[in-house]
């Protein structure tokens, strides 16, 4: 027999309580973000050619792969790397891996962002949630499989499609 709560039938008393969210995002997933596709730089690649990538396509953050086997390293902070240079902890024709953020697998569980990966789940990571461990300014777009990197999506994105939205 069906339970009655708060005026809705249900088969059990437990009713899926929705997102906080649910009214900004209305089910839309990272791919709705439209990300462009990711700009990788490699470990051996200047720091002036990465600055001049990031520019030329307006990026905040660049990831970087291995030169052979593609797989995500780290990525360059573009601010970031701005106040490196501005500092002298870096130059231009340094290369990359002098200055980028490594990921480091084996301290960390990592949250997997896929194109699929509902905006809920995306916001929950920017604010620390759902294994973001702390405040995040970007979010790395994979397949499910980890082997691709398709794109970055920012917190800005997540803002610009809200504002977007009628």
């Amino acid at each position: 027999m069906a339970a009655q709560t708060n005026g809705v039938e249900t088969a059990s008393n437990t009713i899926p309580k929705p997102s906080p969210w649910a009214h900004k995002y209305r089910g839309a997933t990272v791919e709705d973000l439209d990300p462009p596709p990711a700009l990788s730089s490699k470990p051996t690649d200047s720091i002036s050619t990465a600055l001049m990538n990031a520019y030329e396509r307006d990026y905040t953050h660049l990831t970087v792969v291995s030169e052979d086997t593609r797989a995500l390293l780290g990525y360059l902070n573009i601010p970031r790397l701005k106040q490196l240079l501005k500092d002298g902890k870096v130059k231009d024709s340094d290369y990359v891996e002098k200055a980028m953020q490594k990921f480091r697998r084996r301290a960390n569980v990592y949250k997997v962002i896929t194109m699929d990966t509902p905006l809920e789940e995306l916001e929950a990571f920017f604010n620390g949630g759902v294994n973001g461990n702390g405040p995040q300014d970007f979010a790395v777009v994979t397949d499910v499989n980890r082997r691709f990197v398709l794109g970055v999506a920012t917190k800005a994105d997540l803002e610009e499609f809200v504002k977007r939205r009628p």
